[in-house]
């Protein structure tokens, strides 16, 4: 199988170089999309000189958010299994086997990586993301009926016909609960494994903020009641 890794950025200068480094590493036969979100630190420049065969750039005009990098990569998709990758080190492409086993198996239809679940290792940090992170996925889960641990991860794996049943709507970090109560809605396979995640603070990048805990709220309420 094919994989599609699709790695949205903004603004990381300073880890592209050696998330790119590390997903081409990966043992699998793959392409890599890259979409640059409006990048004004140099990012796209970078990334054009890291263009190869295997690893096709895309450009927005204007930072447009998480979710519209993401349509965009999803668009240009063409392997058996999309993953979706940041690029700001805090998710390790060596986690790629393990995402991938349960779709292998003919088990799974798409796959999430939990944070809060077995994994290698997890950098100590934030008290209130981590209970931020609890209540959006708690309530995520009364609603779709799933007891997903970590709704909010940026490990999604999908076998690429079930994203071609979705139409991702939200631009920006509200993507994780309007994918996830869309996939809740389709007769699929979900599986969830452990995996180590190496958080980083504000100082050394972290976007996310109080405002798109609210923007999640919104989303969960309007995809899973609204719709």
């Amino acid at each position: 199988m094919k994989l599609s890794i699709v790695v949205p950025v903004y603004n990381e200068v300073d880890t592209i170089t050696e998330i790119l480094a590390r997903v081409r590493a990966a043992p699998f036969d793959k392409e890599i999309i890259c979409v640059d979100d409006g990048s004004t630190d140099g990012t796209r420049e970078l990334l054009s000189a890291l263009a190869d065969e295997n690893t096709r750039i895309y450009f927005h005009d204007r930072n447009r958010g998480k979710g519209a990098a993401l349509r965009t990569g999803f668009g240009a998709a063409g392997g058996d299994i999309v993953i979706i990758q940041d690029a700001d080190l805090e998710y390790d492409p060596q986690q790629y086997p393990r995402l991938i086993q349960p779709i292998l198996e003919g088990k799974a239809d798409v796959v999430y990586g939990s944070r809060f679940t077995t994994g290698e290792y997890r950098r100590v940090l934030f008290f209130w993301h981590m209970v931020g992170n609890t209540f959006l996925t708690l309530l995520s889960n009364m609603l779709t009926n799933l007891n997903l641990t970590d709704m909010e991860t940026c490990y999604k794996v999908f076998r690429r016909e079930v994203l071609e049943r979705i139409t991702v709507e939200e631009d920006r970090f509200g993507f994780e609960p309007e994918i996830t109560a869309k996939v809740a809605k389709l007769d699929v396979r979900i599986y969830e494994v452990g995996i180590s995640y190496s958080g980083r603070t504000y100082k050394e990048g972290k976007k996310i903020d109080w405002k798109d805990g609210v923007s999640a709220l919104r989303c969960i309420l309007k995809y899973n009641l609204l719709r």
